[in-house]
């Protein structure tokens, strides 16, 4: 069974725990919704940190709101240029992940695991997942068109509340097979 999903384009960006958005940014300091992106409740900040690393640093926009753990997401072209090798994961799972010194207005943090490169997934709403029979953590394919159209297998399904209807790749992705945020695909399920 295949059905049509609008595709989201992740570029490189940081989540923030409580506890870091203090040392970052100050104590008490809140984050400034800059625009809201296609899960519910989420969006890209006016905050921005750097990583810092041994071979160099890049920046991050921090996507609100604040998580229970500071986690940062990377394309593999981002983490080479900063000289890191994070695993690939599903959002949450840093443990033993790459780390590095963030730097924010106000202060400074060293982080042990945090940098991921964020394995691909697609959201889905509670309703769409049963419609196309799928739960949360089934397995399934993407299908892309164009010029430089593939499959991308090994994809999460994260269904629940809390989610809408979307794919999310990173850029690397992306730019692999000439792909813009609101484009359609296919999801192939077994």
């Amino acid at each position: 069974m295949q059905f049509p999903l609008v595709l989201g384009v992740s570029a490189r960006h940081a989540h923030l725990c409580r506890e870091h958005m203090n040392i970052l940014f100050g104590e008490g300091s809140e984050l400034h919704p800059k625009k809201y992106i296609g899960q519910p409740g989420q969006y890209s900040s006016e905050e921005q940190i750097t990583l810092v690393t041994a071979k160099g640093e890049m920046k991050l926009r921090i996507i609100g709101p604040l998580r229970k753990y500071t986690q940062l997401e990377l394309s593999f072209t981002d983490a080479r240029k900063v000289g890191l090798n994070p695993p690939i994961r599903n959002s949450g799972d840093i443990k033993e992940s790459a780390g590095g010194k963030l730097v924010g207005p106000k202060g400074e943090v060293e982080i042990t695991e945090g940098v991921i490169i964020a394995a691909r997934h697609i959201h889905l709403y509670p309703e769409t997942a049963e419609t196309y029979g799928l739960k949360d953590g089934d397995i399934v394919s993407i299908q892309t068109n164009g010029e430089r159209a593939l499959i991308m297998n090994n994809v999460l399904v994260r269904a629940g509340e809390g989610n809408a209807d979307e794919v999310h790749i990173d850029t690397d992705e992306a730019n692999a097979c000439n792909l813009d945020s609101g484009m359609m695909v296919e999801i192939i399920t077994k």
